[in-house]
């Protein structure tokens, strides 16, 4: 059983890895006339309708569940009506959300497939220091270590050696502002999932939902209502269809992929995410691909993979330390 768990595990995390890896490749390869505010705008909403009727199940599921199992009956209704209780969460999340995506795809048409996909993998620094602030999660020194080891390997890539500052590129740093966003919402949600008041599928479905319509009803505001015609051009709905669907599965296969096998194996499966893109790159795109590139994600890439594994060996410690306690 465990056998079974494990290979759809790093299969779905393999999937996960390469819809990811594709992502920024449709973002640059879209007709011009896409604005990123109406593709951010496009993407949440398909990435919910994608998600609706995943919620829509899990909701009938809780619901059959609540029948069957009264015994249950606080957890599963926690679960069902736990929203009511964050409302005014999730309207940020929705906002931050927002925001986020329409800098997302700004960062890689400024940056470039290659140095935005590395620059996002800064995601994982911001996430140990908004843990440690926020949820006061406990930051060793080898993880403060490798993730100074990480910025020396993007720094890297992207000045290609020359460590020059001033011409540091503006999509890079769009790309660290969008991963801040991402990680800030990510560590205020996860006290929320621990205390069984949403679940992830529900989560992605309503931040979606709302960070769709907040920028499409908002769209008119900065750009002419001519631009309605957009919508309805057929390549552009190719495009539109094809970033959402990337975005939905690669979300769907990750949760997949962490439920089978441990959150930290699945991330560093999915850390090759920037090699796979710069390859991706240089085919479709004609992105100059060098040794600094390369270097810099692979320095990125153990960095993380030191930096998960750290993680989780202080989990097992905790565990012990836990049991050692219980036994006495």
């Amino acid at each position: 059983m465990q056998n079974k768990n494990l290979r759809k595990g790093v299969l779905f995390a393999i999937l996960s890895l390469l819809l990811v890896s594709m992502q920024p490749i449709i973002t640059i390869a879209r007709p011009k006339v896409i604005d990123v505010y109406i593709f951010a705008a496009m993407t949440c909403l398909i990435e919910a309708f994608i998600f609706l009727p995943l919620f829509l199940i899990e909701r009938k599921n809780l619901k059959l569940k609540l029948k069957s199992d009264p015994s249950d009956s606080q957890k599963v209704s926690n679960l069902l009506c736990g929203w009511k209780k964050n409302i005014k969460f999730l309207i940020y999340l929705g906002i931050n959300f927002a925001i986020a995506q329409v800098l997302f795809f700004l960062a890689y048409q400024l940056a470039g497939a290659i140095n935005g996909s590395l620059a996002q993998q800064s995601s994982i620094i911001f996430a140990l220091l908004f843990g440690f602030i926020i949820n006061h999660e406990k930051i060793s020194k080898i993880q403060i270590l490798f993730s100074i080891v990480l910025l020396f390997g993007l720094m890297l890539a992207i000045t290609q050696g020359t460590f020059n500052l001033i011409e540091f590129n503006i999509g890079v740093l769009i790309m660290l502002i969008t991963t801040m966003l991402w990680m800030l919402a990510h560590t205020l949600t996860k006290p929320i999932l621990e205390r069984g008041e949403l679940t992830s599928t529900q989560l992605v479905f309503i931040r979606n939902s709302l960070s769709g319509l907040i920028l499409f009803f908002t769209y008119f505001i900065f750009f002419p209502i001519s631009n309605i015609s957009i919508l309805f051009n057929s390549l552009n709905i190719f495009f539109f269809v094809a970033i959402g669907v990337f975005y939905a599965f690669d979300l769907f296969f990750f949760y997949k992929s962490i439920s089978n096998i441990k959150v930290s194996k699945a991330s560093i499966i999915v850390s090759p995410m920037p090699i796979l893109t710069a390859f991706f790159a240089y085919i479709f795109l004609s992105e100059i691909l060098t040794v600094y590139h390369l270097i810099g994600a692979l320095i990125i890439i153990f960095s993380i993979y030191m930096i998960v594994r750290e993680e989780e060996q202080e989990k097992v410690d905790l565990k012990k330390e836990s049991q050692e306690i219980n036994n006495q």
